[in-house]
């Protein structure tokens, strides 16, 4: 079967059945080969060379575990290679996941629940929940879903178009280790350095897609496009992360909302630059706005990859590329 079927139907099974808990997730299992090679590692160098050898090694035994499961599937029937092929493509992305947490907080908020509410956007989030009222609860969770966009969905949808399974488990091992590492923090500053530097180099096309792709999706919707555009270009590098502000303005552009600003993380008071004009206050409804760009930029991202890997195998020829 085409690698582009293939993407359809794991996006298809992410929509329909989301990340089930009794499923063994590829993520947990690179979670654990990185947390033991990080042990040996610093046993043995100095912070920042650990590091960089934890993710070449997490990186090689990642594309080499996909790649030997792949092929012994494929030897025992091409059938049993597919269908190995979409479950790994499926346990990619986290469409489903991602809209379904957001609005789990939304519900709490709507039933004036705070407590829960708090609780709840923990799930997302790592910065301090337990003094936020039902604005900073709103807001934190339209940044978390507006950002993670790109890592959850957009990033792994181009990773897999361009390397199928492979590439796309590699790119997972990437944003696991930067969720586990890039801190910068006396722990992992320098240790984590690798991590981060490779995260922020495989997120920085996908963040400007989502980017582009997001007033788009707000022309669709009805929401102010224009405005989306606008902030979009004026605020998407105003964060501290070079990627993670390009989805972050265009929401909130489209939204007519601001984000950003203070916020408590790991104890200490931060103030985040902000994204967008403060036209009116933030509301919970507008996290139900946000899931709504982002459930359509991600289809918009997949017929964009679609189409542009179908005019490349065109010009180029499909020897090129994975099948």
């Amino acid at each position: 079967m085409r690698l582009e079927y293939q993407i359809i139907i794991a996006c298809g099974l992410d929509l329909l059945l989301g990340d089930p808990q009794w499923l063994p997730h590829p993520v947990r299992g690179i979670g654990w080969l990185t947390a033991r090679l990080e042990k040996i590692s610093r046993a043995l160098l100095p912070a920042t060379a650990a590091g960089i050898v934890t993710v070449t090694l997490t990186l090689l035994a990642t594309g080499g575990a996909t790649w030997g499961l792949l092929t012994g599937a494929n030897a025992i029937h091409p059938a049993l290679g597919t269908a190995a092929s979409i479950l790994l493509l499926y346990t990619s992305v986290a469409l489903r996941d991602l809209i379904a947490h957001g609005h789990q907080v939304y519900l709490a908020l709507r039933q004036n629940d705070l407590p829960l509410a708090r609780a709840r956007v923990a799930w997302l989030v790592s910065r301090d929940t337990s003094h936020l009222d039902a604005q900073g609860i709103t807001r934190a969770t339209v940044e978390s879903v507006a950002e993670n966009l790109v890592d959850g969905i957009t990033a792994p949808l181009l990773f897999a178009f361009l390397g199928g399974p492979v590439g796309v488990m590699c790119y997972k091992a990437a944003s696991t280790m930067d969720s586990m590492f890039g801190y910068k923090n006396d722990t992992y500053r320098e240790f984590g350095w690798a991590a981060a530097r490779l995260d922020d180099l495989l997120n920085f096309v996908p963040a400007r897609l989502t980017g582009l792709l997001l007033p788009l999706a707000a022309l669709l919707l009805g929401y102010d496009w224009r405005n989306s555009w606008r902030v979009f270009r004026r605020d998407r590098l105003h964060h501290a992360s070079p990627n993670a502000g390009h989805s972050e303005a265009a929401v909130a552009g489209a939204l007519g909302v601001q984000l950003g600003g203070p916020g408590i993380y790991f104890g200490t008071p931060i103030v985040k630059p902000t994204l967008g004009d403060p036209r009116r206050a933030i509301e919970p409804a507008d996290i139900r706005r946000a899931n709504r760009l982002v459930l359509l930029a991600a289809l918009l991202t997949l017929l964009a990859l679609l189409l542009l890997r179908l005019q490349c195998l065109a010009f180029l020829g499909e020897s090129r590329f994975p099948a």
